[in-house]
């Protein structure tokens, strides 16, 4: 089993920066592609950046682009989500994922992930 522990959610004024961290234990997901999705209220939950094993395919939905960088380090067993120029509409909680051993590609759609973190709350004042 993997445990995902997402940190470092926060309040933060339009224009601001928060990076989000997602720490795996139980298993190295070193072979593990990986990404974040986030729901805010009332909305279904959306896919927002996806990273291969490797770090050498990495996806954005469009309106994070730019604007949101990804990364790992699978060595800390450690995935990060840089987010730059926040906006309101970024207000929601975000989510950690992982999926399975040798499933190393990055993916776009949440029934590619069998492993979620429990999620923190990110939220942008106008």
């Amino acid at each position: 089993q993997v445990r995902l522990v997402e940190s470092g959610g926060g309040l933060v004024q339009a224009g601001g920066s928060l990076g989000l961290s997602c720490a795996a234990s139980g298993r190295t997901v070193s072979s593990y592609g990986m990404g974040w999705f986030r729901q805010a209220p009332g909305q279904e939950r959306e896919f927002v950046t996806a990273i291969s094993r490797s770090g050498g395919i990495i996806y954005y939905r469009d309106s994070v682009k730019g604007r949101f960088t990804i990364s790992r380090d699978n060595g800390k067993n450690t995935v990060y989500l840089q987010m730059n120029s926040l906006k309101p509409e970024d207000t929601a909680v975000y989510y950690c994922a992982a999926t399975t051993p040798y499933r190393g590609d990055a993916y776009v759609d949440a029934y590619e992930y069998r492993y979620w973190g429990q999620g923190t709350q990110v939220t942008v004042s106008s």
